[in-house]
């Protein structure tokens, strides 16, 4: 098998590759919608925004701080309780 023969049918599996991924990208699209849900993250482990002084993911300095934001699927953010209260769609003072 020469160089070239060789390189058109590694070329060919790499194009079959890549529309495979592309084909199940839009089952993957139609996941659970999900929700920012504030005031249920434990202390470092929030998706993002945890009040001044931090930076994002992971920084919230507190269990259930309610400037801190996580996702959930949708429609299940204020049925979760925590020891402080439920869950919030908006920034709580806690």
């Amino acid at each position: 098998m020469n160089t070239q023969k060789s390189a058109r049918i590694a070329g060919l599996a790499l194009s079959a590759s890549v529309a495979a991924g592309l084909a199940a990208s839009p089952a993957a699209a139609q996941k659970t919608p999900m929700e920012k849900c504030y005031g249920v993250a434990k202390a470092g482990k929030n998706d993002c925004a945890a009040g001044p002084g931090t930076s994002c993911a992971g920084t919230s300095t507190r269990d259930y701080q309610g400037d801190a934001w996580k996702l959930v699927p949708k429609g299940t953010c204020e049925k979760i309780a925590t020891p402080k209260g439920k869950g919030s769609l908006r920034a709580i003072k806690r």
